[in-house]
């Protein structure tokens, strides 16, 4: 993949989820479809720089994203969206707004233990940091195919200079914005946690 132009993924990552948390943390305005899909569709160029490893996770994330962007165009906030599941008794129906919204909470999930393991982990390989995150919240939901093709993926993963380098970083900068991506985004995963376990319909599935 080339590199973004002199775009930088991460602050744009970093800047959207500041907004999001500093909505979730007034606790008087709930987060809107809109708001909370641009902000993940920030996250998706990082999937793709992750290599083939992450392809399949890349393609997931992206579509599941653009179903909520669609979405926000007759639903306003993540409340009303999981609501309206409710009522048509749809929540875990295949392709449903809410099963897509869990799928891409776990995304985001990834990412930010993703950013914690890069920032503890010394040296230029970023194995231990995918393989750390991808074990920890998404392989307990993919099938046995798909963890075994990760594994193999792993491999082929960029070193963390070249990560860095194709998201228009230097090591200092990139430690900024993953530090304020895994402190913004914790408080908006957690709300959407509470979504669903306040209306009973659990997120392990």
């Amino acid at each position: 993949m080339a590199d973004l132009n002199d775009e930088k993924p991460l602050r744009k990552i970093s800047e959207a989820f500041k907004e999001l948390a500093a909505t979730v943390n007034s606790q008087t305005a709930d987060v809107e479809v809109a708001s909370f899909s641009r902000a993940c569709s920030h996250v998706s160029p990082l999937f793709a720089c992750l290599g083939i490893a992450f392809k399949f996770a890349e393609m997931d994330y992206v579509a599941k994203v653009n179903d909520l962007a669609g979405a926000s165009k007759s639903i306003v906030t993540l409340q009303a969206l999981l609501e309206r599941d409710v009522e048509a008794n749809a929540v875990r129906k295949g392709g449903s707004h809410s099963r897509n919204l869990l799928r891409v909470k776990r995304g985001l999930d990834m990412v930010r233990v993703l950013f914690e393991q890069i920032l503890v982990t010394e040296g230029n390989s970023l194995k231990d940091a995918a393989s750390k995150s991808y074990a920890q919240v998404l392989a307990p939901y993919h099938m046995w195919a798909i963890r075994k093709a990760v594994a193999a993926g792993m491999y082929a993963l960029p070193t963390k200079a070249q990560l860095l380098k194709k998201l228009n970083e230097d090591e200092a900068s990139a430690r900024i914005q993953m530090q304020s991506y895994v402190a913004t985004s914790a408080p908006v995963i957690l709300y959407i946690d509470k979504l669903f376990l306040s209306r009973e319909l659990g997120v392990d599935w």
